[in-house]
């Protein structure tokens, strides 16, 4: 195996973790934001109050992103697991 196949590798697998996290991430720090705005023009002060929404917000997009990041994820396995005969040869 060259430091080539290591980095495409590496690569490749960063590439499926953004992918997978990106919509999760985005909508919490989209509600986060939205929260944060309500907060500072209602001078509300409360922890508790960013943080249902945010579980409410992941929840939704994990339901609706939930099977497309689930075939990345399980076609990105595939081809790792696939082409370890060729990596190994």
């Amino acid at each position: 195996m060259t430091p080539d196949t290591v980095v495409t590798i590496v690569r490749q697998g960063l590439e499926v973790a953004m992918l997978a996290a990106g919509p999760l991430l985005l909508a919490s720090l989209l509600t986060g934001l939205l929260i944060s705005i309500f907060q500072a023009a209602t001078q509300i002060n409360e922890m508790t109050l960013s943080f249902i929404p945010k579980i409410l917000v992941m929840f939704v997009v994990l339901v609706v992103t939930g099977p497309w990041t689930l075939q990345l994820l399980v076609d990105y396995i595939v081809r790792l697991i696939g082409s370890i005969p060729a990596l190994v040869g």
